[in-house]
């Protein structure tokens, strides 16, 4: 009797799941907090605070691939942000003149 198991392929020729969409590094101040709705902002995903209130309130936003419906939640350096199949990665700045 043969040990295959229909519909599980051959062990080891996996297809690798599909890539998510292209993530954009976004340089950030970390110095006070980042917000979730400051940051889709900044990070160009959404054009106003108001798109981003119900962008974020209709769990359309994910954060680190789980939806988030606080558009006050603390963003912190290596967070990537997803809407619409866009995404982006919060980057801390390195330390720069002031000037």
């Amino acid at each position: 009797m043969s040990r295959h198991i229909a519909g599980r392929g051959r062990v080891g020729r996996a297809t690798p799941p599909p890539a998510g969409p292209p993530v954009d590094d976004v340089d950030c101040d970390l110095s006070s907090k980042l917000t979730l709705g400051q940051f889709l902002k900044l990070a160009s995903l959404l054009d106003s605070g108001a798109e981003a209130k119900d962008a974020v309130a209709s769990g359309a936003v994910s954060v680190n691939g789980e939806v988030d419906t606080r558009r006050g939640r603390g963003l912190v350096h290596g967070d990537v942000v997803e809407i619409g199949g866009r995404a982006a990665r919060v980057v801390a700045r390195e330390g720069r003149d002031a000037t």
